[in-house]
């Protein structure tokens, strides 16, 4: 449930890549619940097309971008055609990703460039892209979507950890150097969010969701909603001082997980 005031977002544009499903999806709902014109980019024409026809139900401009984000060139058309739509870009939520789980020694050399690509390369072309307008603009904001183990680690994932934590440090960096332009950059980590992507290639079987579950403290899995609420508040001018941060939206996992153990997760609970 949306617990931020109507319309915090309201006269502002955003670019969501990864937008017409899953995670991006439920951001980009958010943001048009809440006043904003909203552009999702993904790779996929018909799935950008039923997100679209959704978003419109709030009642603001929606602009679908077929966009593979490892393309600098494609990228730019993105942004610019976002700009030239809504006249302006306050908002870039870099989400779009892929992942798979497999042992380090048997990722192939196409897979691992496949992931960075993805996830750390197209991150920064965006990223890159939107500077100048919010430059210009003297404000904007930019969101990376990470992981909980881009600042830890975890088995089965080392193409993506890799990768999120070059998006975490681009972050960082980012947040310094672009700071004087009026630009904010922050991360979310998401912890156990079950959505159709993240299901299918995570945690497959219900034995897995289920060890996963435990291991959570707050003993539940996570929910779109409850991220893209932290985006928004995030994206928002309530948060105007805030830069350079790495949120978790995990249930305490990413602290509590090296004792939390899903084996005594019933004795800590009782």
């Amino acid at each position: 449930m949306n617990t931020l005031a109507p319309n915090v977002l309201a006269g502002k544009a955003a670019l969501i890549t990864g937008g017409g499903s899953g995670l991006g999806f439920a951001i980009a709902d958010l943001f048009a619940q809440l006043g904003a014109d909203v552009a999702i980019a993904g790779r996929s024409r018909d799935r950008l097309d039923t997100a679209s026809a959704s978003l419109r139900k709030h009642g603001h401009r929606v602009l679908p971008i077929v966009c593979d984000v490892r393309d600098p060139a494609l990228v730019q058309h993105t942004v610019d055609t976002a700009i030239e739509q809504f006249e302006r870009l306050d908002i870039l939520v870099n989400n779009a990703a892929g992942n798979f789980l497999v042992r380090a020694e048997e990722l192939s050399p196409g897979g691992w460039a496949a992931v960075r690509g993805i996830v750390l390369d197209g991150t920064f072309h965006c990223s890159r892209a939107v500077h100048e307008v919010m430059a210009e603009q003297g404000a904007g904001v930019i969101l990376n979507i990470v992981a909980t183990y881009a600042d830890s680690a975890a088995p089965l994932v080392a193409h993506s950890g890799a990768a999120k934590a070059g998006v975490l440090s681009l972050t960082r960096t980012l947040a310094v150097e672009w700071a004087g332009a009026g630009i904010r950059v922050n991360a979310i980590a998401p912890g156990p969010v079950p959505t159709e992507g993240a299901g299918k290639a995570l945690w497959a079987s219900d034995e897995a969701s289920e060890s996963i579950r435990t291991s959570v403290p707050m003993g539940r899995f996570g929910t779109a909603e409850e991220v893209a609420t932290l985006a928004a508040f995030l994206a928002s001018d309530g948060a105007g001082y805030i830069t350079g941060g790495l949120f978790p939206v995990d249930g305490g996992l990413s602290v509590g997980a090296s004792l939390f153990d899903s084996r005594f997760a019933h004795l800590l609970r009782d």
